[in-house]
C-alpha cells in the first residue's frame, strides 16, 4: 500500500473528524466522508490521485452544480476529474448537498436568497483544504485551483472573493449569480454556455477583464447542461482543453 494511503487510513482511525466510507473497485478514485464538528456537517469527497509519478502534485477542487440534493452530483464531472488526474493533478470533488438540506432558493433576489447555500459551499471548501492538508502535506498547497459548475461556480467565486490566499486559480463553468471578483490574484476564468446569460454585474466588463487579466470564453455550441458528464465527447474535450491551458499557464 502507498505510504500516503496508509497515512490516510491511520488518520481516519486516529481522528474521528474524518472517516472513509468506501473505495471504488478500480481505485481510480477514493470516496471519503470528512466531518466538520464545528458545523456538525458531513462532507463526502471523491479523491482522484495523479495517474503518474508527480513529486509534488498541484490540487484541483471540483464543485458540482445544483441537483436537488440527489447525493451523487460530485461524481458527475468525472470527465474533468479523470482528465486532470491523468495530467498529474490531485483532484478533490466535493459533494455539497446532503439529503436533508433545504432546497436551493428559486424565488426572490437570488443573490441574497442563495447566499447561505454558497457560503456553506465555501465553508466546505475551506474545511476540505485544511483537513486534507494535514494528511497530505506533500501536495503543492501553493498551487490550488477551484473548478465549479453553475451553483458550484457561484460557490467557487465566493471562495475566491473571501479566501484569495488559499487558491491560485478559480474557474467557473457557466455560473450565473455570484459576481466575479475584480482581482488578478487568484487568476480567474469563466467558461460560458450559449443558452443562458449571467445576471447583470456578474461578469466583469471588457475593461476590467483586461485590467485584471480575467478570461471569459464563450461557447457557441455548448449549453449550460452540457458541462457535466452528459456533454458529448467533443464538448467535454473542448472544456478540458481550456481548463488545462489555464491551469498550465503559471
Amino acid at each position: 500500500m502507498d505510504i500516503y494511503k496508509l497515512r490516510f487510513l491511520l488518520f481516519l482511525i486516529l481522528f474521528p473528524a474524518c472517516m472513509m466510507s468506501s473505495q471504488t473497485e478500480k481505485e481510480s478514485k477514493y470516496i471519503f466522508n470528512i466531518y466538520d464538528r464545528s458545523r456538525e456537517r458531513l462532507i463526502p469527497l471523491a479523491i482522484y490521485p495523479p495517474k503518474n509519478n508527480i513529486v509534488k502534485p498541484a490540487i484541483v477542487i471540483v464543485s458540482h452544480g445544483y441537483d436537488r440534493n440527489r447525493g451523487n452530483a460530485y461524481l458527475d464531472y468525472s470527465y474533468i476529474s479523470d482528465r486532470l488526474s491523468s495530467e498529474g493533478y490531485y483532484v478533490i470533488s466535493i459533494q455539497h448537498e446532503l439529503a436533508d438540506d433545504h432546497f436551493l432558493a428559486m424565488e426572490g433576489n437570488l443573490y441574497k436568497t442563495r447566499m447561505p447555500n454558497w457560503q456553506r459551499g465555501a465553508d466546505n471548501i475551506l474545511f476540505t483544504i485544511n483537513e486534507i492538508k494535514k494528511i497530505r502535506p506533500d501536495l503543492d498547497w501553493e498551487d490550488v485551483s477551484l473548478i465549479g459548475h453553475s451553483n458550484g461556480g457561484d460557490m467557487s467565486m465566493l471562495f475566491a472573493t473571501q479566501h484569495p490566499e488559499y487558491v491560485k486559480r478559480a474557474i467557473s463553468l457557466d455560473h450565473r449569480r455570484m459576481p466575479v471578483p475584480l482581482t488578478d490574484k487568484p487568476r480567474l476564468l469563466s467558461l460560458r454556455g450559449c443558452n443562458f446569460e449571467a445576471d447583470e454585474g456578474v461578469l466583469p466588463s471588457a475593461a476590467d477583464q483586461k485590467k485584471y487579466s480575467i478570461q471569459i470564453i464563450r461557447y457557441n455550441d455548448i449549453k449550460h447542461g452540457d458541462m457535466d458528464d452528459k456533454g458529448s465527447p467533443a464538448q467535454r474535450d473542448t472544456i478540458c482543453s481550456h481548463i488545462l491551458e489555464f491551469l498550465k499557464n503559471r
